[in-house]
């Protein structure tokens, strides 16, 4: 899930009207969104995965 939010970040944040590039900005969002992600959705030290 985080490396879709990663890549959903890069995708929608390139298209523009400035040629589509990907600048460093985006790609420390599509960062900061996965590792966002992974926090919210990462297993619990004290429960057991089913």
């Amino acid at each position: 899930m985080s490396v879709g939010a990663g890549l959903a970040v890069i995708y929608f944040g390139s298209g523009g009207e400035e040629g589509g590039g990907v600048t460093n900005a985006v790609l420390l969002l599509a960062v900061a969104a996965g590792l966002a992600v992974w926090y919210l959705t990462r297993p619990s030290a004290g429960k057991p995965v089913s």
